[in-house]
């Protein structure tokens, strides 16, 4: 390419001088094109003075009430409408993207399994579930590189450079088999601490039993990095395992655990959505949001009712 061409490129004229030519060009007025930009007359006939004057050329001629425009006013204007017509099919492809690609979002197994899957058909009935991708996974995703819009994360709600949006807080209480109960009929807390223990790796036995009053420390057991793994390990009658509110309801349900004591203790943790606050998909985020707030919401009035 020349320098000449090269310099010609550089050089177009002001973007809402051609604005004013082509929306004048059509209406043949500058009256009607100055409200279609929501300026005054006196700014495009400004636009279009300064137009000629930069062109060299006579673009428009008053004839009664209207403003003709010349042949080379109309096929400047011609040339200008394709370019705002390119324009707006970018500017359109860039925002609908979004909306035609997969909103990916990650869930730990307890969670998808307990608490999502049962809600799936409500919540792929409702827009917010539209093109949704759930990821079931242990690993805490990586939001910047795993390809993943939103998670659904445990935790204390500070995650550097996301938005979190709490949903429900998680208590804890003890479970085990009903054989395995009527064998150690425990009675209070401590107790507990003759029986064995099933551990999940995020939450000891030490937080629940300070909560419960008791100072010393649990007993060794079996650890588990996977809580249905571990509620499964109780159920057949290998020790008591700590069992987060809402999770448990097929097994409580149908008898394959009960509770080893009707004590509850509450985390510091709870679980959020978190997100990019720079992501493309933020409004689909922000429905899924509101969409998870209600179902917490729906749960939260049974449970109380």
């Amino acid at each position: 390419m020349s320098e000449t061409l090269r310099h010609r490129r550089r050089r177009l004229p002001p973007f809402f001088a051609l604005r004013a030519l082509e929306a004048a060009s059509r209406h043949r007025s500058y009256s009607r094109a100055a409200d279609e930009l929501a300026v005054t007359h006196g700014a495009v006939s400004h636009q279009i003075r300064r137009l000629e004057a930069e062109l060299g050329a006579k673009l428009f001629q008053r004839r009664g009430n209207s403003m003709e425009p010349t042949l080379e006013a109309l096929r400047l204007a011609a040339d200008v409408n394709r370019a705002l017509e390119t324009l707006h099919d970018g500017v359109a492809r860039f925002g609908a993207a979004p909306e035609r690609e997969a909103l990916v979002l990650s869930v730990e197994p307890v969670l998808a399994r307990r608490w999502l899957a049962m809600r799936l058909p409500r919540l792929l009935a409702h827009p917010a579930g539209a093109l949704l991708e759930i990821r079931v996974e242990e690993r805490c995703a990586d939001l910047g590189t795993d390809g993943v819009d939103a998670a659904i994360r445990f935790g204390a709600g500070e995650w550097s450079g996301l938005e979190a949006r709490p949903l429900f807080p998680v208590s804890w209480f003890p479970v085990c088999s009903p054989a395995f109960a009527a064998i150690h009929r425990l009675r209070r807390p401590r107790d507990l601490l003759g029986v064995p223990l099933l551990h999940r790796t995020d939450h000891p036995w030490d937080a629940w039993l300070r909560g419960a009053g008791v100072a010393d420390a649990p007993p060794p057991g079996p650890v588990f990095d996977d809580t249905l793994m571990m509620l499964e390990a109780a159920a057949q009658g290998l020790g008591v395992a700590l069992a987060p509110t809402g999770m448990t309801h097929p097994e409580l349900s149908t008898g394959r655990l009960v509770r080893a004591l009707d004590v509850t203790s509450a985390s510091d943790r709870s679980y959020f959505l978190v997100w990019r606050p720079q992501s493309r998909k933020l409004r689909r985020i922000e429905a899924l949001a509101a969409w998870l707030a209600a179902e917490v919401g729906v749960a939260e009035a049974a449970a109380a009712a």
